[in-house]
């Protein structure tokens, strides 16, 4: 399967690898990763642990001459849906240690590198679970100051983070880039142009469940590993898939990350919605999106939504779409700067 993938992701559309995780020695994918922990400067260390009973793998990096016996600030980072570590929660956790933080950036429970069966569940709960559990383990890692935890969501995990947020009060911040209300988009489809197909769709996760219990084959829904050409990628309704595609299938391809899920998830995921109890957040907050993205809205909807805290803030990219948040240099170093000075200021 793997083999197939690897195929796909070089030689569909003909779009040559920006981030080639094959040269990287830890596997990142994204441009400027570590490639060999150098004494004085930012390293990297994996580390093991537990998430609910499921063995968790995590990327821990800490800064430039990291002093265990000191006390630093640390960041928890959330990857994207279908994502991995070694992506763009990889990325921004990398430069977020330049600056002097501990982060560390986890692959989810049943995705990624991480345990449990069947693969690519991907279901709320686990989530929420998996950001409580890095949260766990980096508080008590040598060197970290556990009164100061700070948080950081991208996409779909930028939705989960906010949930956490709400209840989970060792987080002292909260960021998001790019948050994806998975709840609302799985009930409702993307811009809400799936509602009168609820039900429907309800009936075939739950025919899915049934089939799994049954010990029948796993349904699994579409991935953006999935083989396309480039006028089908072109033919998709919105940036956000095409620029999916490209990103997970193509310019910044890791064999671990599959971007899908089990269809049976979609029982657990379509009763969800991050936009609820939002003010139950009394943490500063920042949220960056793209002004030109088209999941936007989400992230307008859940800002305004989080009345319980006065210190909030909305930053818009100019000229960014979702996907080019993850990668696109020049965005990358908007929202970093955007980043630091947050934390900075509040942790």
């Amino acid at each position: 399967m793997i083999k197939k993938l690897l195929i796909m992701a070089f030689l569909i559309g003909g779009i040559a690898m920006g981030a080639d995780y094959r040269k990287n020695p830890f596997t990142l994918a994204y441009d400027g990763a570590i490639t060999e922990n150098v004494k004085g400067k930012v390293n990297i260390q994996t580390v093991h642990y537990k998430a609910n009973g499921v063995d968790v793998v995590a990327n821990v990096y800490t800064p430039a001459n990291f002093n265990p016996n000191n006390k630093y600030p640390a960041i928890v980072v959330a990857h994207p849906n279908g994502g991995v570590k070694e992506q763009v929660a990889g990325l921004y956790a990398q430069k977020l240690a330049e600056q002097g933080y501990v982060t560390i950036a986890f692959d989810a429970a049943y995705q990624g590198g991480s345990g449990g069966t069947p693969r690519y569940v991907d279901k709320p709960a686990n989530r929420m679970e998996d950001i409580r559990a890095a949260a766990d383990y980096i508080s008590q890692f040598k060197g970290v100051d556990a009164n100061r935890l700070g948080l950081l969501g991208i996409c779909g995990g930028g939705g989960y983070s906010i949930k956490v947020a709400e209840t989970d009060k060792r987080f002292k911040v909260v960021a998001t880039v790019s948050m994806f209300n998975t709840g609302d988009v799985r009930r409702n489809g993307y811009n809400r142009t799936q509602m009168d197909t609820i039900q429907a769709r309800l009936k075939d996760a739950s025919d899915a469940r049934a089939q799994e219990t049954a010990g029948r084959e796993v349904r699994y829904t579409p991935s953006f590993a999935a083989n396309m050409t480039k006028e089908q990628v072109a033919a998709l309704p919105f940036d956000l898939y095409r620029e999916g595609y490209e990103y997970y299938g193509q310019t910044h391809f890791h064999p671990n990350s599959q971007s899908n899920s089990t269809v049976s998830s979609l029982i657990d995921l379509m009763g969800f919605d991050t936009n609820t109890n939002v003010d139950l957040i009394n943490q500063p907050l920042l949220m960056i999106a793209g002004d030109k993205a088209d999941s936007l809205y989400m992230t307008k909807e859940v800002f305004a939504n989080a009345t319980g805290t006065k210190n909030k803030e909305l930053f818009l990219v100019k000229g960014a779409t979702h996907i080019q948040t993850y990668w696109k240099p020049e965005y990358v170093k908007q929202i970093s700067e955007k980043l630091t000075q947050f934390y900075n200021k509040n942790l």
